[in-house]
């Protein structure tokens, strides 16, 4: 077993012990949601890049880098345009101060909007937390170079995320995410020249990679690439512009003014971490691009055995065929077509039976691509070794903090949104805390059961689907109504609580209902070819619009929280 392992669970182990002091200051709800409001300016920078640099970033943004190039920026962008928006109501929020992002759907839009809202917000973010756990599956699984089974590697993770954020709650997150964005930050910028001189230097990736890698819009998109791309841009924005746990550390400031410094700083740590991310994927792509295409390829002869077009017995023949038509529509290069024949044979060799098909192992996941760059940069030995070692630290960093951030974050709104407001208005600060961390449990191991459940099932896993369905449930449900309750005087109740339930429905509808009951609409993976973000965002906004203008206007009073006479 490599002794990478070690090293990440020495890191895992210290950063245990870390949380178990920290929370021995935990004592009320304050403490457990925002960190007693105690945030300072350098803690908040880092927590709130480590908010946002996930797995999805460094499983499934690499991913799609991998599989469609330099146009795989457009999901990043979506959230750098975000921060800039929020820029302008980072104070505003701060000010306001309370804990969920329910409290300012109550205050707009009443009580039910806030439980419609949680609702929806513990879906989305229950979604993010599972595909965190499978991230961290890829990270162990490729460390020990498959001693440790992703299966296996994907309850470890959970195990220590679920841990981590009991013990802890904010205050456990904000000051673990410190030492875990020093690490991204450095270990990426750190990571990218090595990788580029390991793949051949910076004219490697246009000449080995297809020239789709080096477009605009990646014909990789779909059906409609320009629709494609803009929904991911799309997606993002929505999300990053509402998301509840950039909210909550917004809410743990010490004060309005350091809370809008932080955005500043962070919207230029978040660009430079996702712009290197997508250069070591396309580059440790290139390096890799015969066992990227042996993977895939692995992948279509398995889904036609399932199916039934392929017979068992055909499997070898057919994977060769799958190859050698890659290489006619210029995916892979001609001098590229003997390794990944000869990868394709070995994986295939005296496999003839259903079962021996489900088993193959071929090439290299492009979602574990960091994580392969991390290998190859530590193999050069000397300082590529402390700089890959870095590296992947940096993912397991990405994998241990956006877990406990997105499971925190929906814990409060059940025990804020709904207990506290619904259940028990006067629970003492003990139960709340205790309650909590109840929660935490229950809710890492639904999050679990999402992951669990498909693999022991043998269904495929993308971090990519997971991480586009939480955007989408997130971005048309709270995002539109969130932003009209702290820049629109004339969101009305009704209008808001449409909103909510249209935007949850479509979603639903589009990302699961669709795809389950009628798969013969779907084109690249969309309904009709149409990102099911442009659908469910119209009749979301259209909804709190529309209603909004049908009922009447809100009365000062209900305006006076976030819309202060005298601001």
């Amino acid at each position: 077993m490599s002794w990478y392992l070690y090293v990440i669970l020495a890191y895992l182990l210290v950063l245990a012990g870390f949380n178990f002091y920290r929370s021995k200051q935990v004592k009320s709800q304050d403490d457990f949601m925002v960190a007693g409001r105690k945030l300072t300016l350098t803690v908040m920078v880092f927590t709130l890049i480590c908010t946002w640099i996930g797995s999805g970033t460094f499983i499934a943004g690499a991913e799609y880098a991998a599989k469609a190039g330099w146009s795989a920026l457009w999901m990043p962008a979506g959230a750098w345009f975000g921060i800039a928006v929020i820029y302008f109501l980072a104070a505003k929020i701060r000010t306001f101060g309370q804990y969920t992002v329910g409290d300012i759907l109550e205050v707009r839009y009443g009580k039910f909007a806030r439980l419609f809202g949680a609702i929806a917000l513990v879906i989305a973010f229950t979604t993010i937390v599972s595909y965190q756990f499978r991230a961290g599956g890829y990270i162990l699984n490729v460390a020990t170079k498959g001693a440790v089974s992703v299966a296996t590697g994907q309850t470890v993770s959970a195990a220590f995320v679920i841990l981590f954020t009991a013990l802890g709650g904010m205050v456990a997150v904000a000051h673990t995410d410190l030492p875990n964005g020093i690490i991204i930050l450095l270990a990426s910028c750190a990571a990218l020249p090595f990788i580029v001189y390991f793949a051949g230097g910076t004219s490697a990736a246009a000449a080995i990679l297809p020239t789709q890698h080096m477009a605009v819009f990646s014909a990789d998109f779909g059906k409609y690439p320009i629709l494609k791309a803009g929904g991911y841009f799309l997606s993002t924005f929505l999300l990053l512009l509402g998301i509840q746990s950039m909210y909550q550390k917004f809410y743990s400031a010490k004060t309005p003014g350091e809370a809008r410094r932080a955005v500043s700083l962070w919207i230029v740590g978040t660009i430079v971490v996702e712009t290197v991310v997508v250069a070591i994927a396309i580059y440790a792509s290139a390096a890799h691009w015969a066992d990227i295409k042996a993977f895939e390829v692995a992948g279509q002869v398995k889904k036609g055995v399932v199916t039934g077009t392929i017979p068992p017995a055909e499997a070898p023949q057919a994977a060769l065929k799958i190859a050698a038509e890659q290489a006619a529509s210029g995916e892979v290069k001609p001098g590229q077509l003997a390794k990944l024949d000869a990868e394709l044979e070995r994986a295939f060799a005296h496999v003839s039976t259903k079962g021996e098909v489900a088993s193959v192992h071929a090439g290299i996941d492009p979602a574990s691509i960091v994580l392969q760059a991390a290998f190859d940069i530590a193999s050069r030995g000397g300082i590529g070794l402390l700089v890959g070692i870095l590296l992947l630290g940096a993912a397991c960093a990405v994998v241990i903090s956006t877990g406990m951030n997105y499971l925190l974050s929906p814990t409060t709104n059940i025990m804020r949104d709904i207990y506290q407001r619904f259940i028990r208005p006067d629970a003492d600060q003990k139960t709340m805390v205790a309650l909590q961390k109840t929660f935490v449990v229950l809710l890492g191991v639904a999050a679990f059961l999402m992951i669990f459940i498909p693999t022991v099932m043998g269904l495929p896993i993308s971090v990519l689907q997971y991480a586009f369905f939480a955007y989408t449930m997130y971005g048309v449900a709270i995002t539109p109504a969130l932003l009209a309750a702290l820049t629109w005087r004339r969101a009305t109740r009704a209008g808001g609580l449409a909103s909510i339930i249209s935007g949850a429905i479509m979603a639903l509808v589009f990302e699961l209902m669709i795809p389950t009951m009628w798969p013969q609409v779907m084109r690249a993976g969309d309904p009709w070819g149409i990102p099911s973000i442009y659908p469910a965002a119209i009749v979301s906004i259209g909804a709190l619009v529309i209603v909004s203008l049908l009922t009447p206007p809100p009365s000062e009073e209900e305006l006076a929280p976030l819309f202060p006479k005298d601001a």
